[in-house]
């Protein structure tokens, strides 16, 4: 048995659940795609975590290790949204606070 060494070709990367703005970009609607892109990603993640689980319980090829990874991206891109979710309320509801 050989033990191959762990390059940066072997590790897979993955886009990061919510893409930046880009500058000069309309301001119209911007952030409102931003979230449903967001929303969309953060399903995706959880979707292929799903199928790695399922995956590796039948025993259909997924190792361990990718099966956590995906389990930890998922995880990790849901605890990203909902503290951005957060902020979001938080800074609607100073502004409702307001004095006009």
């Amino acid at each position: 048995m050989t033990i191959s060494s762990i390059g940066a070709s072997s590790i897979a990367t993955t886009p990061s659940p919510i893409a930046p703005i880009e500058a000069g970009t309309k301001s119209t609607g911007a952030f409102g795609s931003v979230l449903q892109d967001a929303i969309k990603k953060v399903g995706e993640f959880n979707d292929n975590a799903s199928k790695s689980v399922e995956s590796f319980l039948s025993g259909e090829g997924d190792d361990l290790h990718k099966t956590i990874m995906a389990t930890q991206r998922a995880d990790l891109a849901m605890e990203l949204f909902l503290q951005v979710r957060n902020k979001v309320v938080q800074a609607y509801q100073e502004v409702m606070r307001m004095q006009i």
